[in-house]
């Protein structure tokens, strides 16, 4: 036993080894290159060089706007840099319908895509061929140019081509791109798409100084060159426009890098005093607001959530002057909510995108309620699935499943076995269990529930709560689905299982006598009276009597129409389903009617029409199966697999 205890233990370093992977930045070279990402200069740099040394342009970024005064046009410039693998296979051409969109030029008609002119005699661009061009990229690059003064600049795309042509010399290779001038809005702005290859065939890989700080300079200094500098009147009205605004602007932007601990300090600020002026007059306008306090001559605290607040603040007015073109003049109560606690009913009355650099997309529902709702649509929401006048229903983003009511009926002392299950299922037993087993076993993945054996799981005393929850933690804001694509004065006298027809059924709830909600009573006489017409409705007094299984006697009307007509252009023996029956073949293309959405399954021999889900589009040209079961189907992807409804 050693007696000192420094003897115990020596250390012995070895000799340093060589270590594999990217080394950890220093704190300094941090802190440059998110001051470079920001678009700002670190101090102490010379000639405005960017902290990262990688990619094209970072030399131009460093060089550009040296020339520029306080008085330069002003340009703002959204980048997104799109990872073509992740974002999905139909981002690229989703993008590039949305910016070609009617109802964006100056006249209301629909955008045209144009590129570079260079040897060219036509000037327009071809967006099939562009996106050809693109496919095997490893990325795209997606811009939004928006000068302050686009009204002045008449010729939008003679700015547009200027600014790629420099951007082509600082980047030191030709781009393939295409644009669309927007002037849909306030502020006329143009969409810029650029492949994401170089001339050599190389990634093209844009440093991000360039992205955040060069190519706003660029074109700032092509607007200034076109139109002049700005003249002190039009800085002095610029300044007043931002003062009274209850969004975040430059001002505030300002204020925030200036404030130490929340406190701004304006008493050493003697140059530009017209600029000191206006954050003079924006700190009392914030004091109003609730979101400053004066704590002296020349002190002022901003509130800690500032900017998040007036974020928000922007986009709610965004959101009601969306509503209000939406609705063209027609008085409703404007509602800015996702509607996560209360359901609503309406048509679509105005669509669009609230962040147009990445695709995330609203619709204005004009509710049966009478008022108007502001709501926007999940991630990656395709809009043209959105008619304009089509019926919506939204709620909240988690509801209760059935299957979970059924799994908590089922199970007893807290255990569902899939043998008490199957004993309690008179039809179709197996295909009914499997939709269950699949629901516990995603329960089980997130740590809901327990499997104790093969067909036997552990389901906790909270288990409805806990499920919940665990959709609530997947779920973005609310839950919207399409209930008609025809509007109501289409389904008047539609032959097929309406919307209309299911609110005769269930009374007209919830329906608000002004606004839309009139209208729609106003519509539902008017298929009574075609109902009535066609036999399947009679008035006894003051008393609307339908026929027995009026839906689906619709519906059987509309799908022998379809079917003979298909027959006919196809030569194929149309084949109407029975409940219960079976039906497999290839799926080939689905058919959108007004008693919904329908699948063409194709066996060989004929062919079937089977109420539609979203689950089978991924299997379009694939065999697939199916059982119908009233108003439900069960769906069997492939031969083997089975996914219910």
């Amino acid at each position: 036993m050693a007696s000192r205890d420094d003897d115990r233990f020596r250390i012995r370093p070895a000799a340093p080894k060589s270590r594999t992977g990217p080394r950890s930045q220093r704190f300094v070279s941090q802190v440059l290159k998110e001051v470079s990402k920001a678009g700002a200069k670190a101090s102490g740099t010379r000639g405005g060089q960017p902290a990262n040394t990688f990619g094209r342009g970072r030399v131009a970024s460093g060089m550009a706007g040296q020339r520029l005064q306080a008085n330069a046009r002003r340009v703002i410039i959204k980048a997104r840099f799109v990872v073509l693998k992740k974002a999905g296979a139909n981002s690229v051409p989703t993008h590039l319908r949305y910016i070609e969109r009617d109802g964006v030029t100056r006249d209301g008609q629909k955008g045209q895509a144009y590129g570079s002119d260079r040897g060219k005699e036509v000037n327009t661009a071809d967006l099939r061929a562009f996106e050809d061009r693109g496919k095997g990229d490893r990325h795209q690059f997606r811009f939004i140019v928006s000068p302050e003064d686009a009204v002045e600049i008449d010729d939008l795309r003679g700015y547009t081509r200027q600014l790629m042509w420099r951007m082509e010399i600082d980047l030191e290779t030709r781009l393939d791109w295409v644009a669309v001038d927007h002037w849909d809005t306030d502020n006329p702005h143009t969409h810029v798409v650029l492949n994401g290859r170089a001339a050599d065939g190389q990634d093209l890989v844009i440093a991000p100084h360039y992205l955040a700080h060069g190519m706003r300079m660029r074109a700032s200094e092509i607007a200034t060159e076109w139109l002049g500098p700005r003249t002190e009147t039009e800085m002095r009205q610029s300044l007043q426009r931002e003062v009274d605004q209850q969004r975040l602007t430059a001002l505030d932007r300002a204020l925030l890098r200036q404030a130490s601990m929340n406190i701004v300090d304006l008493s050493g600020c003697r140059s530009e005093p017209q600029r000191q002026n206006a954050l003079r007059a924006r700190l009392q306008r914030l004091e109003a607001m609730d979101l400053a306090e004066r704590l002296g001559a020349n002190r002022w605290r901003l509130a800690p959530d500032l900017g998040p607040t007036l974020g928000a603040m922007g986009e709610r007015q965004d959101a009601l002057d969306a509503m209000r073109r939406a609705l063209k003049g027609e008085q409703r109560e404007l509602v800015v909510d996702d509607a996560q606690g209360s359901t609503v009913v309406g048509r679509i009355a105005g669509k669009g995108l609230y962040d147009e650099l990445n695709d995330r997309s609203y619709v204005v529902v004009d509710g049966i309620d009478g008022r108007a709702h502001y709501l926007r649509l999940p991630s990656g929401s395709d809009l043209s699935a959105w008619p304009s006048g089509g019926i919506v229903e939204a709620g909240p983003a988690v509801r209760e499943r059935p299957v979970d009511r059924a799994i908590l009926t089922v199970s007893r002392e807290g255990i569902y076995r899939v043998s008490d299950h199957l004993a309690q299922l008179p039809e179709h037993p197996h295909e009914t269990v499997e939709v269950h087993v699949r629901r516990l076993e995603a329960l089980r993945r997130g740590g809901i529930v327990e499997r104790a054996a093969d067909g036997v799981w552990r389901v906790p005393s909270d288990f409805l709560v806990r499920a919940r929850q665990h959709d609530a933690r997947k779920a973005v804001g609310p839950n919207i689905e399409l209930r008609s694509h025809l509007s109501i004065d289409q389904q008047m006298q539609a032959i097929g299982a309406t919307w209309l027809d299911r609110r005769l059924m269930g009374g007209g709830q919830g329906q608000a006598s002004r606004g839309f909600g009139k209208q729609v009573q106003d519509a539902q006489q008017r298929r009574a009276e075609y109902l009535t017409e066609q036999g399947l409705a009679e008035h006894r007094g003051q008393r609307l009597v339908l026929a027995r299984n009026l839906l689906a006697t619709l519906r059987d009307r509309e799908l022998a129409t379809v079917g003979r007509e298909l027959q006919a252009s196809t030569g194929q023996i149309y084949r109407p389903l029975r409940d219960g029956e079976a039906v497999n073949g290839i799926y080939q293309r689905s058919i959108q009617l007004a008693s919904g959405r329908f699948a063409m399954l194709d066996d060989g021999m004929g062919f079937s029409l089977v109420p539609w889900r979203p689950l089978i589009e991924q299997r379009l040209g694939q065999h697939v199966s199916a059982l119908v079961r009233g108003s439900s189907v069960d769906w069997t992807l492939g031969r083997k697999m089975g996914i219910g409804r």
